[in-house]
């Protein structure tokens, strides 16, 4: 049985694995024809789609990467593992994304203002092969489960909304003589990409500065401690997250009366599954008793 399970997780990693990888050398194929097709046709609006690919390029390529390195356990240069570099990669996907979006934006917000002829008919050709082309990598990312692909395929239907939007616009520039039209769903794609940027740069800082997970409550959780039985009180009480996911917790717990290793080895579970249904992975507890003296009760 457990070769089994072995099998089926080995077989389900490769399968997920290669998902990612045809969606990211897909993706990379188009967003060189992209920057290609927006030069030929003048248009920003591909030129932004092809920079918001760009940064879906760079998500797919970390997603694979730390599909492999996420599995290497703590060693003696990370002591936590490697969680916490796919962080890394968030800042480095936010700077090009932004740096990308100041340099279509230079270009985009003049065209606004003397608009530029742009050739429909290309454009109508590159947004059909955007929806099909980023629709055939979701198609294959829809049955993933892992993270990774989940992650993957909601980059992959931003691009398809995307270049939807491309095309209903160049259809209607085809009936309609309005080419300041293509500025304004290029300053539209990049308000869009930037806004995602915020959002993940947000996140990935408050991982970085150990701030408390937006979704844990550490005042309840700190009752909620105090509530088992025996348990005096807590103090000293330190929750983060490595990578955004995976949480982490310290505690002083004081004991009402001294227990034998037996109870406290009992005790310690009792509150590491508490601390589970928390969604807190890992957590260390040190046992006080109610007369011992802990030089960090005050100043934290």
């Amino acid at each position: 049985m457990s070769h089994e399970n072995h099998n089926h997780t080995h077989t389900h990693h490769h399968s997920s694995t290669k998902n990612i990888q045809l969606a990211f050398f897909l993706n990379l194929f188009f967003t060189v024809v992209e920057l290609v097709g927006g030069m030929l046709t003048n248009s920003v609006a591909i030129l932004s789609n092809a920079i918001h690919d760009l940064g879906d390029c760079l998500s797919l390529g970390l997603a694979l990467y730390f599909q492999k390195t996420a599995r290497k356990g703590s060693d003696n240069s990370y002591s936590y593992g490697y969680k916490r570099f796919s962080l890394l990669g968030a800042v480095i996907n936010s700077i090009v994304l932004t740096a990308g979006s100041i340099i279509i934006l230079s270009v985009a917000i003049p065209r606004i203002l003397q608009p530029e002829a742009t050739k429909t008919d290309g454009m109508l050709l590159f947004a059909l092969l955007g929806v099909l082309v980023n629709g055939a990598a979701v198609f294959r990312l829809r049955k993933g489960d892992s993270i990774n692909e989940k992650v993957a395929k909601l980059h992959l239907l931003e691009d398809v909304m995307g270049w939807l939007a491309v095309l209903l616009g160049t259809v209607v520039m085809q009936f309609i003589d309005i080419p300041v039209l293509d500025p304004i769903m290029s300053v539209g794609i990049v308000c869009f990409v930037l806004y995602n940027v915020y959002k993940n740069m947000r996140q990935s800082l408050r991982v970085i500065l150990q701030g408390i997970p937006s979704e844990l409550d550490i005042d309840a959780i700190s009752k909620q401690l105090e509530l088992v039985e025996g348990v005096e009180n807590v103090h000293d009480l330190h929750i983060w997250s490595v990578d955004g996911n995976y949480n982490v917790l310290t505690v002083h717990v004081v004991l009402g009366n001294s227990l034998k290793m037996e109870k406290l080895a009992e005790l310690k579970t009792l509150i590491r599954n508490i601390l589970k249904e928390k969604e807190i992975q890992h957590a260390t507890i040190e046992f006080e008793t109610v007369d011992e003296g802990c030089a960090f009760e005050k100043c934290c």
